[in-house]
């Protein structure tokens, strides 16, 4: 995966170290992604009743993305059964793409998120699964690469009996995005 990482608490807490400089400071969020051969997929179309994302104030909430590429699964089944610890990481590296994607919109693009502030990464996991931190950390590995310093957030990572459609991995986000000006009557 290529993040450096200097480890996770027993929490859960991420601690990535991919850079000492926040996103902001140097180049643009979108270029990062590039550098790194990335592109955010198109938002998601929803399962049921809700919305990809919603924007409160300067925090962008997501729903809960699965690990989906071109419309589709990228794996099916529990971490620990029928899918490995290393493709569970994988998943949640590819469900937090789809995250990013689904917060980005409604904050006027990838480079108007300022810092991810909180990620819940939900593991469908067999009975005797134990290595959530580790498939999440998919997820939070990910996030260091792309925002470096503001890429530094609050975890959660669950085991769940089963998500939406037999995935092995859902993603949430939150992120504080930069304040649109106020425009004042005149």
């Amino acid at each position: 995966m290529g993040a450096s990482t200097t480890g996770a608490s027993t929490t859960g807490a991420s601690t990535t170290g991919a850079s000492t400089t926040g996103a902001s400071t140097t180049r643009p969020t979108s270029a990062r992604l590039a550098e790194l051969g990335l592109e955010l997929p198109p938002v998601a179309v929803p399962l049921a009743a809700y919305v990809p994302a919603v924007r409160v104030g300067d925090l962008v909430y997501s729903s809960g993305q699965l690990p989906t590429a071109s419309g589709r699964l990228v794996a099916t089944g529990k971490v620990g059964g029928e899918v490995s610890a290393e493709t569970g990481a994988e998943c949640a590296r590819t469900a937090v793409l789809n995250a990013l994607a689904a917060v980005a919109d409604p904050a006027g693009g990838i480079d108007e998120i300022e810092r991810v502030v909180r990620v819940v990464i939900f593991v469908a996991s067999a009975p005797d699964f134990t290595g959530q931190p580790t498939v999440g950390n998919g997820a939070s590995e990910l996030i260091g690469e792309v925002f470096g310093e503001a890429g530094r957030h609050a975890r959660s990572a669950v085991g769940v009996a089963v998500l939406p459609l037999d995935a092995p991995v859902e993603v949430e986000l939150v992120v504080q995005v930069r304040s649109r000006p106020t425009v004042l009557p005149a």
